[in-house]
């Protein structure tokens, strides 16, 4: 499994990133291309964040832990939490722009060990927190063939 903290996924990532067009339709699901750049930063800000935040506790999302950072594909159409599902029109470039951003602090943080632990699914070491990473960011490019 690739990782975001590993340099050349890192590079490959921002690459397809900057193939997006506004013409670009989705293979499956319900977003369009500027919705989707918009969703992506939600997890972001999560691994970002300074604050620590509440935990949520429900059983079922750690039965799915392990999936979020293996090798193993996401199938198509997955539930959204409600927080990151984006209904309104949004900007490509302007959302890409804030993406590449936070995909950027992101990996200056690679030599980081300690982590605030995630809200719903509770800690990861960094190696998991950069397999995450990749892992949504390929799944929803993916999700746009590029």
């Amino acid at each position: 499994m690739k990782s975001l903290f590993d340099e050349s996924a890192y590079h490959e990532i921002k690459t397809r990133l900057q193939k997006l067009t506004p013409d670009h339709t989705p293979e499956w699901g319900k977003m369009n291309v500027g919705q989707m750049v918009t969703h992506c930063q939600f997890p972001f800000k999560v691994a970002l964040s300074t604050k620590p935040r509440k935990r949520t506790w429900n059983p079922i999302p750690l039965m799915f832990k392990k999936s979020l950072y293996s090798d193993k594909p996401w199938r198509k159409g997955l539930p959204t939490v409600k927080a990151a599902k984006i209904t309104d029109q949004r900007d490509l470039s302007l959302e890409r722009e804030k993406l590449v951003s936070m995909i950027d602090a992101f990996y200056e943080k690679r030599e980081q060990k300690e982590w605030l632990p995630h809200p719903m699914f509770g800690s990861f070491t960094p190696e998991q927190w950069g397999k995450l990473e990749y892992k949504h960011l390929d799944h929803h490019l993916t999700q746009f063939g590029v």
